[in-house]
C-alpha cells in the first residue's frame, strides 16, 4: 500500500516523538523502526527524515548530540525534551479522534 505525502508528513511528528519517548536514537535506527512498526508499509528516507529532525529541533521539541557508534563512527543521536511530552499528548489527542471517526463511518448505519 503506498501511503500519501501529506498523510506521513503529518503522521512525522508524533511517530517520531513517541519513538524517541522510548530513548534516544539516531536517524537510521528511526527509519528502521517506522518500517517495522509498519511492517514495511511505511517506508521513510534519509531526505524526508532529516528535514524533520532538524525542524523539529529547531522548535525545541527534540534536542541532538553527536557520539560515536560501536564501529567508532560519529553519529547523531536525538532525544525528546521533557516540553515536547504535551505536545505528543496533543498529537495522540488528535490522531485518535481522527481514527474514531473513521472508524465510526465504517460501520454500516443501524436504522
Amino acid at each position: 500500500m503506498k501511503i500519501k505525502k501529506d498523510l506521513v508528513a503529518a503522521s512525522a511528528t508524533p511517530i517520531i516523538l513517541s519513538i524517541l519517548r522510548d530513548g534516544e536514537s539516531y536517524g537510521y535506527a528511526i527509519i528502521q523502526r517506522v518500517r517495522e512498526l509498519s511492517d514495511g508499509e511505511l517506508v521513510w528516507t534519509d531526505g524526508m527524515l532529516y528535514p524533520i529532525l532538524h525542524r523539529m529541533e529547531e522548535q525545541g521539541l527534540i534536542e541532538a548530540r553527536w557520539g560515536e557508534s560501536d564501529t567508532g563512527r560519529k553519529r547523531k543521536y536525538y532525544r525528546i525534551q521533557n516540553s515536547a511530552q504535551e505536545v505528543l499528548e496533543a498529537e495522540r489527542r488528535q490522531w485518535n479522534l481522527v481514527n474514531l471517526i473513521l472508524a465510526r463511518l465504517a460501520q454500516p448505519e443501524v436504522a
